[in-house]
């Protein structure tokens, strides 16, 4: 480098010689062995662009030298040229593909792709010439360019420049579509007989990273039908590449099965790679090839370590294995997969693989056959790798209208089974794109619950047709069989990882309670023997797979069967599949204080001879000492050789004993005791990962008892968990580690969990926990309250919110008074999590304030500051103008304060601005373009001011105001809950002059008629399911109304029933005649409440009207009458 560096120009060219020399030394050298000190970027390119001066460009040979030596070292030495020496190395590349002979191109193309990769927006300026009209790239790469490597060293090019670098600007939207259809013509040739296959898989693989390289980061959405169905076809084409004994025909485009509407989208997350460093393990019948040689599937042209393929996600190059037939190589798995006889050893014979023999290097003859079949695979991988960007790149309901192109569905008798993901993962030689296929489908299934819920095959009806649902539920099923079978075949224990995330992902998707059932059952007895294997990987997975169907849906009755299958069931006859340690019930009993006394057996008399199969392994796992010594697959994770399971398993086991509580509570709650033991071990142990998952399984068991204690609860009260055991349950939790974890843990995200199991506690437990544990429980939440870290903060200010509504803390005023400042120092926290935790514990407050009103009565407000009160007051006015998770509740609030103020409050004139101010922001919120659940709260807390007595509800302007708003938003709001809640307001005040003047009276009148007529108004075909709750809400407001009026009111009245009476009358009968829906409070009304309303308004007015002797007009007391009689009349017609 330095010689060439001291050379200079000489201009009769008498260097020619000693360049060529200097060239070939440098580029032997460049593709030699790794010097001992590699040169610097400067240095590299600072000898390139002194290479080009020296070479004019009427000397090919040497421009070509210059080129490879441009290519080789920017490779080699892994250089990003800057920009200045960019502008000059580029502008020459392009100068030589205009001025020189047609055999330098390829080199010169080379070089221009080394020279742009990564470098993209430092090349805006060439992109015209590169990729205009008329550009370079574009004729070299044109379908009709008969040199294949020009064509394919062009599409390189053009692939290099589309790569994106964070945080840089990317190609203009014309240059984009140029590319793509570049890429997309390429991908959609075939091969002519004169081109070899090695160069033709290089070329597809080239055009298959540039499709890639534009979909990756969201910069190019594909949003045209033809676009998406055409870049399919070819995806789907290039999938199946030279696979052994398949040849498919693909059409030049695929078009979206129409389907279902739907609006739920789930943002599809990319699949995490495996971790690369896991090794083979196995049967010793198994053998692993010779190691790839190195640069063997290489690409010339500039390689990116961290970029090329990584959208498989696949971590290392899995090593490739001899796979003989399915059923003569089954591994080392139990002889009898399905306990259940399932149909899929019956269709194994369907899907052989190539035989070891057809797959060998070794033989010198078959070296290039071996060859072509490595880069045909790397085609595969290219095409998967691609769809996995494209799946990113498209939203989820435009995705599934291809399902049937990708997913199998069962064949119909006599027909062969259709091509799909499951073909490649079923029949690929290569481990690696098997795994490849599966991530692909993964991404299809994760966040498709919504598409596949219309699934149903639970019914047998003999059809004409078959309808989509039909469809989508043999999808499902034949995707449970294939997915199975793969799972029996496998060898390579990264692809098996594959498979079972693939299974979780589907068994987290489907709709089993639409299904028939049987397809939990095999998946659960076929995982079993996975649990034990040597691969930690594999093992994690299962377990992963057995969290997903103890939550999918639960409690599902399939599920529940399993769980109380036996321990020993549906193992392997050996033994060999599980470890010794599982077998025993009672050793991890042992192993924890509280074996023997099981006191929920007793108390609820539910426990079962032993414990269900699943608690006892996690159990296990997480608690006992490991009995082998580490597998190899253990070195991946550091510090693992311990004496217990890995800590990646034994985390998986916590989550998934997590997920058990969660969704089978009654089947845990017979080792309540133990679990919680579990629990506290976890929190005690050094690794903080462990400490978060045992104070997760904290916060289940917690929950899962509060759940059971609910008034509504459908569990009876002798089979709940006795609230002695519960006591018992958290003084063990209190004397063990978790006050120290939420006082001291360094770990934001562990003290968050505590915090939340601390919440947990049942009410009726926490009055009975001894008085130092409960100061100590308020004490750490005051405390954490103040805590720096704004996770921790807002699980305090949330689990006050929580204790606050104890009946053994809410009377005692001083928790009342210390909770409200340390609330009220949250509500002003820069954080809007804190702030919105704070503003939800401010609205349990305040409901604390209104229920302490309602039963303790004056004393309490008489203890309660009036400072306090007003700084509640004033901090939920800020607060509701803060942003709509914080206003949802900051209004709840503010209806509640002005609810609790007394007459001295109001007469007070600290007060009054602040009460003013509240009620504007109230009034403000319900017109307001917030969203509805602001909305129907703000107009439920002016409901709640309505029934304060001691504001002036006749006379305020405010009180104008507010009526004004609720009236507007009860005849036109989009959402009907806003509008029950405005009728349910408008309902409240129970004396006639709270209403005001006969004006006003009859405006509100007059909406609550409009939104009577307008209740089934509605674009929304969602809310139609309120229409009858805002019906009932409505009628009752309006029988209140008449229950109230003066006579001064009546004529107004009568004038709207006589335009009106004959529009509304069907729904008021429809009210009188429907009983059994529930109002506010959730107490049923019955007919007979709504006759007596009806009656009563019919007496009130009868009587002033009498008053009246005749002089109003319309008589409203006839015209309910008129409805009462229709009503009685078609009551007795029913009965009769």
């Amino acid at each position: 480098l330095a010689r060439l560096g001291a050379l200079r120009a000489r201009p009769d060219g008498s260097r020619r010689t000693e360049l060529h020399l200097l060239f070939d030394q440098l580029i032997s050298e460049s593709c030699g062995p790794e010097p001992a000190a590699a040169p610097g970027p400067q240095d590299v390119c600072a000898v390139l662009v002194q290479a080009c001066q020296l070479v004019p460009l009427d000397q090919e040979h040497l421009v070509s030298k210059v080129c490879q030596l441009i290519h080789h070292l920017l490779n080699r030495y892994q250089v990003m040229v800057d920009e200045q020496n960019l502008n000059f190395l580029l502008s020459y590349c392009i100068s030589a593909l205009r001025q020189c002979s047609s055999w330098t191109h390829v080199e010169i193309l080379q070089a221009l792709a080394a020279l742009v990769y990564n470098n993209g927006p430092k090349c805006q300026k060439y992109l015209p010439d590169l990729l205009g009209k008329a550009g370079l790239l574009l004729q070299f790469s044109d379908p009709g360019q008969p040199d294949v490597e020009l064509r394919r060293a062009a599409v390189r090019s053009m692939a290099n420049l589309c790569l994106s670098v964070p945080g840089q600007p990317y190609l203009d939207e014309s240059y984009r579509t140029v590319c793509f259809q570049t890429f997309l013509s390429v991908l959609q040739s075939s091969k002519t007989a004169d081109v070899d296959d090695i160069t033709f898989c290089m070329l597809l693989q080239s055009a298959l990273k540039g499709v890639q390289s534009l979909l990756n980061g969201g910069k190019m959405k594909l949003m045209q039908t033809d676009q998406i169905g055409a870049l399919l076809a070819v995806l789907k084409k290039c999938m199946f590449h030279g696979l052994p004994g398949l040849s498919i025909e693909v059409p030049t485009a695929l078009y979206p099965a129409p389907l279902p509407q739907y609006d739920k989208r789930s943002p599809v997350k990319q699949e995490q790679s495996e971790p690369a460093t896991s090794k083979q393990t196995g049967s010793r019948r198994k053998k692993c090839k010779g190691k790839q040689k190195k640069g063997e599937l290489g690409e010339e042209g500039r390689e990116d370590p961290g970029h090329a393929g990584n959208e498989s996600v696949l971590g290392a190059d899995m090593l490739k294995l001899h796979l003989g037939d399915v059923q003569s190589s089954p591994g080392p798995r139990a002889p009898d997969v399905c306990a259940g006889k399932d149909p899929l050893s019956s269709h194994a014979t369907g899907w052989k693989r190539i035989s070891s023999s057809e797959s060998e290097y070794s033989d010198a003859e078959g070296g290039i056959q071996s060859k072509v079949r490595s880069y045909q695979a790397n085609v595969r991988q290219g095409a998967l790798a691609c769809f996995l960007s494209t799946i990113k790149s498209i939203e989820k309901r435009v995705l599934y209208g291809y399902w049937s192109a990708f997913v199998p569905d069962a064949p119909g008798i006599g027909s062969p089974q259709s091509v799909s993901l499951m073909t490649i993962a079923l029949k690929d030689p290569s481990p690696k794109t098997r795994a490849c296929a599966l991530q692909v489908l993964s991404a299809f299934l994760e966040g498709s619950k919504q598409f596949l819920s219309v699934a149903e095959d639970a019914n047998d009806h003999k059809r004409a047709f078959t309808p989509f649902s039909v469809t989508i539920a043999s999808s499902i099923r034949e995707l449970h069989r294939c997915l199975l079978l793969a799972l029996v075949a496998e060898s390579s224990s990264q692809t098996l990882t594959q498979i079972i995330k693939c299974l979780a992902n589907l068994v987290s998707n489907a709709p089993y309670s639409r299904l028939k059932p049987g397809l939990l059952t095999r998946v659960w007895n076929q995982i079993k023997p996975y649990i034990s294997h040597k691969d930690v990987n594999v093992r994690v997975s299962s377990l992963t797979l057995l969290g997903a169907i103890v939550s999918v849906q639960a409690p599902l009755p399939e599920v529940q069967l399993l769980l109380q299958q036996p321990s020993s069931s549906g193992m392997n006859s050996s033994g060999s599949a599980t470890p010794g340690r599982f077998n025993s019930c009672e050793q991890w009993r042992k192993a924890l204080p509280w074996a023997g006394e099981n006191p929920v057996d007793n108390a609820a008399g539910c426990g079962p001879a032993e414990p269900c199969w699943l608690l006892h392994l996690c159990v296990s796992i997480i608690v006992l000492p490991r009995e082998d010594s580490c597998s190899d697959s253990d070195a991946a994770f550091p510090s693992l050789c311990s004496i217990y399971e890995p800590c990646p398993l034994r985390l998986e086991a916590l989550q998934v004993l997590a997920l058990l509580v969660k969704g089978y509570f009654p089947m845990a709650q017979s080792y309540f005791l133990e679990l919680g033991e579990v629990a506290c071990r976890c929190m005690e142990e050094m690794d903080p990962s462990i400490q978060l998952h045992g104070a997760k399984l904290l916060e289940e068991l917690g929950t899962g008892v509060l759940q059971q204690h609910k008034p509504d609860s459908p569990t009876a009260p002798e089979q709940r968990v006795p609230v002695s055991v519960v006591v018992t349950f958290w003084t063990m939790m209190l004397n063990g580690p978790l006050p120290g974890t939420l006082q001291n843990s360094p770990h934001a995200t562990l003290q968050t969990s505590a915090c939340d199991a601390l919440s947990s506690i049942l009410p009726e437990a926490f009055s009975l926990l001894q008085g130092d544990q409960q100061i100590l429980c308020v004490t750490l939440l005051l405390g954490l309250n103040h805590s720096e870290n704004p996770l921790v903060k807002a699980a305090a200010a949330r689990a006050l919110g929580v204790y606050i509504l104890f009946p053994c803390l809410r009377q005692d005023v001083m928790f009342v008074a210390d909770t409200a400042n340390a609330i009220l120092n949250s509500l002003h926290d820069k954080s809007p999590n804190v702030r919105a935790k704070a503003a939800w514990s401010l609205g349990n407050l305040t409901d604390t304030l209104i229920i302490n009103m309602e039963t303790m009565g004056q004393s309490f407000q008489e203890e309660l500051s009036d400072l306090l009160l007003l700084k509640l007051l004033r901090s939920a006015t800020e607060a509701s103008k803060d942003r709509d998770k914080v206003k949802s509740n900051a209004v709840r609030a503010l209806g509640n304060v002005l609810h609790f103020l007394q007459p001295c409050h109001v007469a007070n004139p600290r007060f009054r601005e602040a009460i003013e101010e509240s009620l504007q922001a109230l009034i403000a919120t319900v017109g307001s373009e917030a969203t509805m659940k602001v909305r129907w709260n703000a107009c439920y807390a002016l409901g709640n001011v309505f029934k304060n007595p001691a504001l002036p509800l006749g006379e305020a302007p405010w009180a104008t105001q507010a009526f004004s708003a609720l009236s507007s938003v009860v005849k036109s709001c989009k959402n009907f809950k806003v509008r029950i809640k405005s009728a349910m307001a408008l309902s409240i005040p129970s004396k006639r002059e709270c209403y005001g003047s006969t004006e006003q009276f009859c405006q509100i009148w007059s909406a609550l008629v409009v939104a009577l007529q307008r209740s089934e108004d509605t674009e929304d075909f969602l809310e139609f399911k309120y229409s009858s709750s805002l019906r009932t809400q409505i009628c009752r407001a309006l029988l209140h109304l008449l229950c109230l009026a003066r006579s001064t009111d009546l004529p107004l009245i009568g004038g709207t029933l006589r335009d009106h009476g004959e529009a509304i009358k069907p729904y008021v009968l429809q009210y009188l005649r429907f009983s059994g829906e529930e109002n506010e409070a959730g107490t049923l009304t019955d007919l007979g409440e709504r006759e007596r309303r009806l009656q009563g308004a019919i007496d009130h007015l009868s009587g002033i009207e009498r008053e009246l002797q005749g002089k109003v007009r319309v008589r409203v007391s006839l015209y309910l009458e008129d409805v009462l009689t229709n009503h009685t009349n078609a009551t007795e017609l029913t009965e009769a």
